[in-house]
């Protein structure tokens, strides 16, 4: 069965396991297309510049977005991170579909200007378990927490704005729920 290059968006609350859920799937797709997203923040130990994320400074960001290099941007706990429009487009162009692992907002932003993206929203079993998945991980302060937090609760709101949502209270379950969304949307004429 032939396929369509698709551009997909797989967003969800920080701690939810879009990450988890992305590698996995690229894991099984090789070929499936992952654009590097940029950000003025730190880089975590072991992140490299050019693979984890593209590390600006506040001001090579600004000159970037001024210029309307980026699809998508936005202010996110307290730095920025956006997508450049030229990655998205070259994968595209080159028959390849594109898995954009981004915030909500970020999302919505992408289906402006790309109003055939499917967006995938995923989501926790429940707000108690997102909360110790964040506590979990033992890398973010309280403060950093209670900000990612109040944030999951807000972005929760956007879920039905989403073509697809899944909930991930099992990994496998969750991944294989997302390969049929990837499977029945690049076949050709295929939609859920």
């Amino acid at each position: 069965m032939a396929r369509s290059a698709k551009l997909f968006v797989v967003s969800g609350p920080s701690g939810v396991g879009k990450g988890t859920l992305v590698s996995l799937l690229r894991d099984k797709r090789p070929n499936l297309g992952l654009t590097v997203s940029a950000t003025t923040r730190s880089p975590r130990p072991g992140e490299v510049d050019g693979v984890a994320y593209y590390f600006l400074s506040d001001e090579e960001f600004k000159k970037r977005v001024d210029a309307g290099e980026f699809l998508e941007w936005a202010h996110v706990h307290g730095h920025c991170y956006g997508t450049l429009k030229s990655e998205v487009d070259r994968l595209i162009s080159a028959g390849q579909s594109v898995v954009l692992e981004i915030d909500v907002q970020g999302g919505l932003m992408v289906h402006k200007q790309y109003p055939n993206a499917i967006l995938v929203f995923i989501k926790p079993p429940s707000f108690e378990e997102l909360e110790q998945r964040l506590r979990g991980r033992g890398t973010e302060d309280e403060k950093t927490i209670s900000t990612r937090l109040s944030n999951a609760s807000r972005e929760m709101e956007y879920a039905n704005d989403y073509t697809v949502c899944i909930v991930n209270d099992n990994l496998e379950t969750a991944l294989s729920k997302l390969e049929e969304v990837f499977d029945d949307y690049e076949s050709d004429g295929g939609q859920l």
